[in-house]
């Protein structure tokens, strides 16, 4: 990390409770910026000549156009990237200052949504162990409330929370008592082997807990034997034949009332409340942003607290003191008016060293929200958000108020949680007919109309003009869990790109919308994520176009003697070297930044290209797609080999085809090129130059392919994949040899 000059900010200078610091690179950014943009500009000069004036045939015409295409996406992504280097800004807070400027009991009350859809591939552990992680932060008890949306409906995911609940009152003064870090069970226990005998009692809880939540999750229903009192008896015959995971009521269960339950020290304990949104096979539920908007009502109608932190299932807290690096800005007179959120950034445990599949995500969870602190925010992730509450009804200036006055944001909420006027309105507000209200979802709450309706939602917000803030401290606010196998992580990637096509195509196109509302930089910074898809493109051609056309003796770059190769060099090492500094200096590694370009090249050629095929298909109404969860179950085959840093295709998918065909073409034309250039003429060198070079890189890159064609085991890639590849690549070559023959 490099050292900057600081400028503190907060209540006082003597206790500063935030401080900002731009990047020193910001000047030779935009110095860089200026030159590598004029080489650009000088190539579109040299693909224009070459296509009015030199290219007289249909191939010529059909390569220097297509190069032109490519190229002027590579240029428009780059340009977009330039909004992330303009005014890079770092944060940092201090929350041992934070009691000096404000009362605990000043405290803002926070309500913690916490969303799964499906106790098998979201296994309920990983939803009790992320509620008792940010129940036990360091924060008064009695001002949280953990909501957990249950999309799947499903007693195995109620049974765990009531098991969570009662080993709750053991391992939240467990916490108090020896400043345990971190407060997750599951990764504390795995941390810390046990010491004393208090911990090894607690740790046989936690086991015994376990036991049962996986024995009931095996059975697939909750038999009467682990039915311990009538509370229990009470909450699971709402489960009738009836009830399905598509139909079925409301079901919302108070399991922790902090007016009641006290731990086993008699401290209260905070508000944890089950709720399965009602569904109907005749209503449309909107996916994730239907749950979150269920649970901003439901949660209005029992607790109302100003701020909300959003977590997904298996996305746990590492840091008991995360809220008051929150509130070291919620807190802030300058900053609270107009302060929309605070995010911080995605990490993941259990990344093996090198990280073979980039599920890192470097660049998008760490590099470019530094540089959209220096605008107006970082965008919303999903999960690891604090929001105001007052964020979801309108701009700072500009409430938007709901149906009913029970729902406002500044609305005090005085009865018992589980008074039955709070839980008949509770119920009416998570129900499908209200949910049909016109506001929901697009002018208050989160956003319908994509699939990343956290990327949609943040940017509505900004549009409205909340600020955001990225926070990212040295000790990681939360750990999740990333894929480990290469079809999962394609799937993740393949539905954000419909989702960032849904965006692209709206009325709300960053380019247009986003510019004219929040700004040019900041509708450039939307718009290179929302056009993420389209790397397909330019992806596609220098996959291909090169090794065609060198396959079949036709040069389609500068000779090395010429010029023009200059630029086609400075641009190459100029992109890839400064992307490859970046990653350096916020935390990165080589090896980890090679794998990284390497998985954009698989997206490119594969989800990339799947998810645009998707959504077209979509849009002539030929509906292919569904939300499918990427299962966060372990397999410990699987486990391993990813470990070993071994590439695991996992299952047969089409996605494969386009990287199988690209990784065959390449290697035919690399070794043909090198063969000539070794065997023929003197001018074979200056020639082929740059076209084996692309080739060669594209074989470097497609190594782990290689290496899953002729892996016989279930890990590699399948034969029927790799021969359908190898016949689509000859019909390609065949085709590109009639073309340029003629």
């Amino acid at each position: 990390m490099e050292s900057h000059n600081r400028t503190t900010t907060g209540r006082s200078r003597s206790t500063p409770l935030h401080t900002a610091y731009p990047s020193r690179r910001t000047t030779t950014n935009r110095i860089f910026a200026v030159i590598y943009a004029s080489a650009l500009l000088a190539l579109f000069c040299h693909h224009t000549n070459n296509l009015l004036f030199h290219s007289t045939t249909f191939s010529s015409i059909f390569t220097s156009s297509s190069l032109l295409v490519a190229d002027f996406f590579f240029a428009f992504m780059w340009l977009t990237t330039q909004s992330f280097r303009m005014r890079p800004l770092y944060r940092e807070e201090f929350p041992d200052n934070l009691k000096r400027a404000l009362k605990e009991s000043d405290f803002p009350a926070i309500d913690v949504f916490i969303c799964t859809a499906d106790p098998y591939k979201e296994p309920p552990m990983r939803v009790v162990n992320t509620a008792l992680s940010v129940m036990a932060y360091d924060y008064p008890a009695e001002k949280i409330s953990v909501f957990v949306s249950d999309d799947g409906g499903s007693a195995l995911t109620l049974f765990a929370l009531f098991e969570a609940a009662k080993f709750a009152g053991h391992w939240l003064p467990f916490c108090r008592k020896n400043d345990v870090v971190p407060r997750c069970p599951e990764a504390y226990f795995a941390a810390n082997p046990s010491t004393t005998s208090e911990t090894d009692k607690l740790k046989t809880l936690y086991e015994s807990m376990k036991a049962r939540v996986k024995n009931v999750v095996e059975r697939g229903k909750v038999d009467d034997q682990y039915i311990t009192d009538e509370q229990y008896h009470q909450a699971f015959t709402k489960w009738t034949d009836g009830f399905t995971r598509q139909d079925h009521p409301t079901v919302i269960q108070v399991v922790l009332d902090r007016s009641k339950d006290k731990d086993i020290t008699g401290h209260p304990m905070p508000n944890l409340v089950y709720v399965s949104r009602q569904k109907s096979t005749t209503s449309p539920h909107h996916y994730k942003a239907g749950a979150l908007n269920v649970l901003l009502r439901v949660s209005a109608t029992m607790s109302n607290a100003p701020v909300i932190l959003t977590l997904d299932c298996d996305m746990y807290s590492n840091d008991p003191q995360t809220p008051l690096r929150v509130l070291c800005y919620f807190s802030d007179p300058e900053l609270q008016s107009n302060l929309g959120f605070v995010q911080f950034p995605q990490r993941f445990h259990g990344i093996n060293k090198n990280d073979i599949y980039a599920c890192e995500l470097k660049r998008v969870f760490q590099i470019n929200p530094v540089g959209l602190n220096g605008l107006a925010g970082s965008y919303y992730f999903g999960t690891g958000c604090f929001f105001s509450r007052r964020a979801f009804f309108g701009g700072p200036s500009a409430l938007v108020s709901p149906e009913i006055p029970e729902l406002r944001p500044d609305n005090v909420v005085c009865k018992p949680i589980q008074s039955p006027e709070v839980l008949e309105l509770a119920h009416l507000v998570a129900g499908c007919d209200y949910g049909k209200q016109a506001q929901w979802g697009y002018k208050i709450g989160v956003r319908y109309g994509s699939l990343v309706e956290d990327f949609f939602t943040g940017y509505h917000l900004h549009c409205e003009g909340w600020k955001s803030i990225f926070c990212n401290p040295e000790k990681a606010a939360f750990y999740g869990d990333a894929p480990i196998s290469l079809v999962d992580v394609l799937n993740q990637i393949k539905r954000c790109s419909i989702g960032f096509h849904e965006v692209t195509f709206s009325k709300y196109c960053p380019l247009t919308f986003g510019s004219r509302y929040m700004g040019i930089l900041m509708g450039f910074a939307y718009a290179h994520n929302s056009f993420w898809p389209f790397w397909s493109i330019p992806m596609a051609v220098y996959a291909f176009l090169p090794s065609l056309t060198l396959l079949n003796g036709v040069y389609i770059f500068p000779k090395v003697s010429e010029p023009w190769f200059l630029f086609y060099l400075f641009l190459f090492l100029g992109g890839y070297g400064q992307d490859l500094l970046n990653f350096i200096i916020e935390g990165g590694t080589f090896k980890k930044w090679w794998n990284d370009q390497r998985i954009w090249m698989i997206r490119g050629l594969s989800c990339f290209l799947f998810g645009s095929i998707e959504y077209f298909l979509k849009s002539l109404g030929i509906s292919t797609h569904g939300f499918d969860l990427t299962s966060k179950v372990v397999d410990q085959e699987q486990s391993k080999r990813y470990e070993q840093g071994v590439f695991d295709f996992g299952v047969e998918s089409p996605m494969f085809v386009p990287m199988t065909m690209a990784a065959i073409t390449n290697l035919a034309a690399f070794c043909l090129g090198l063969l000539v250039v070794l065997t023929g003429r003197e001018s074979a060198f200056e020639e082929l130059f740059m076209q084996v070079l692309i080739s060669g890189f594209g074989v470097l890159n497609s190594l782990p392919v290689y290496e899953a064609m002729i892996t016989s085991s279930k890990r590699g890639i399948p034969t029927r994949t790799t021969l359908l590849s190898v016949v689509l690549s000859s019909v390609l070559f065949v085709a590109a040899f009639v073309a340029f023959k003629k």
